[in-house]
């Protein structure tokens, strides 16, 4: 299998390296990639790339070129092959991922896991969870219609709605929120020291392996009480995929309601026709995952000299892929910068590609397709309480969005 676009014997000549990755949003554009990664993307869908550590390789910003990549076998995931792209990187590079983290390991190790979780979370699983997701959204609109006006929409409705769907799922309870959400909140800040994030991983899988351990003794029914009674995981393995599935679950889905909603505030017209027309839910979703893209970057490791795009990888190059860049390359999406939930957003790569692709998806899905229209019907009025520009973005993580949502709307 080829990723190139083009004939083997038309390999380009290097481009001059880019000295890093670009990282700087424009004022007041929350929602667009940096303007950077635009510029690099029109000139070439892949650029040379001068990592901190002083390693020289790719920047891959096209959206053909991060989606045949990521399709590639001869690209690993692995953690220890890839060189950080981020100045904050921890000294000598990354370790191999802890057991049960399955974004940092490859075939045939991942698929054992993929199969043993894949018929845990399939489109009709998850859309069995729909009224449940419907039950758990009422009651915090609920909470924050007697409280209000006025809340923090990350914490009132936005942490809470998929992580006590995700702790249902896994058989974790929910009281112990604030432990996951401290816990993944450090392995998810780029800059914090290796030693803390190693030690926030650990507190989180001593947790599940107590978990784990109660329910060898009494299975549960939940994912977590079934893959303890009827698969060959050892303790170990069980509760590091629990840690995995738990951040996982906690992090992503929050950060797409609070910046959906954020960028549905700004696009009155948008959010009028996500409130109105209840059939246009399933676009608005994949809309939203392609417009935001708050997974924005990922790494690849070349496993043996490959050709794309006519220019050689060798062997042991890492590539960044900027999928915020390809989801909004315009050979893709005809007029790429403007939310259009009317767009049928296919092949959008919010949830990745590949082997990797997201295994939740449609459990965040489900919960975006439900929450993100009951909070608009609720509160016709809802809007921003504070001037756009002071909302506080996550620049810092690795999953982007909003540190905070002030938020207020009119009394009934």
């Amino acid at each position: 299998m080829r990723t190139d676009s083009g004939p083997t014997d038309s390999v380009h000549t290097d481009p001059a390296p880019t000295t890093q990755l670009p990282s700087t949003r424009a004022a007041g554009c929350p929602f667009d990639p940096p303007q950077g990664l635009t510029r690099l993307r029109a000139e070439h869908p892949l650029s040379r790339l001068r990592y901190p550590d002083g390693h020289l390789g790719w920047l891959a910003t096209g959206h053909r070129t991060v989606r045949a990549i990521l399709a590639d076998s001869r690209f690993s995931s692995r953690y220890e092959l890839m060189h950080y792209p981020f100045p904050s990187g921890p000294e000598g590079g990354l370790p191999p991922a802890p057991v049960g983290d399955m974004t940092g390991i490859d075939a045939p190790e991942h698929t054992r896991y993929r199969r043993l979780l894949m018929g845990k979370f399939t489109v009709r699983r998850m859309r069995q969870l729909t009224a449940r997701v419907e039950q758990i959204t009422a009651e915090h609109l609920d909470v924050m219609e007697r409280n209000g006006p006025g809340a923090d929409l990350v914490t009132a409705f936005a942490q809470p709605v998929p992580a006590l769907m995700i702790c249902e799922l896994l058989g974790v309870p929910y009281a112990d929120r604030d432990t996951f959400h401290r816990h993944a909140a450090t392995l998810m800040t780029m800059g914090v020291p290796p030693a803390e994030q190693a030690a926030a991983y650990q507190a989180l899988q001593e947790y599940l392996h107590g978990l784990v351990l109660a329910k060898r003794a009494e299975p549960t029914d939940d994912l977590l009480g079934d893959l303890a009674r009827d698969s060959d995981l050892s303790d170990e393995e069980l509760s590091g995929l629990g840690t995995f599935l738990l951040v996982a679950g906690l992090d992503t889905t929050a950060n797409m309601l609070a910046h959906g909603t954020f960028a549905l505030l700004s696009n009155p017209a948008q959010a009028a026709a996500l409130r109105n027309e209840p059939d246009l839910a399933d676009r608005a979703v994949e809309e939203l995952m392609r417009y935001l893209t708050v997974a924005h970057t990922m790494v690849r490791v070349a496993l043996e000299d490959v050709e794309v795009d006519g220019r050689r990888i060798s062997s042991g190059e890492s590539v960044v892929l900027s999928v915020e860049a390809a989801n909004r390359d315009p050979e893709a999406f005809p007029d790429p910068d403007t939310l259009d939930l009317h767009r049928r957003a296919t092949g959008h790569l919010g949830f990745g590609h590949g082997i990797h692709q997201c295994l939740g998806q449609q459990l965040a899905r489900v919960e975006m397709r439900v929450a993100l229209p009951a909070l608009l019907t609720r509160f016709p009025s809802l809007r921003l309480a504070v001037p756009p520009a002071e909302i506080p973005l996550r620049t810092d993580m690795n999953i982007y969005g909003v540190h905070r949502l002030p938020v207020t709307w009119d009394p009934a």
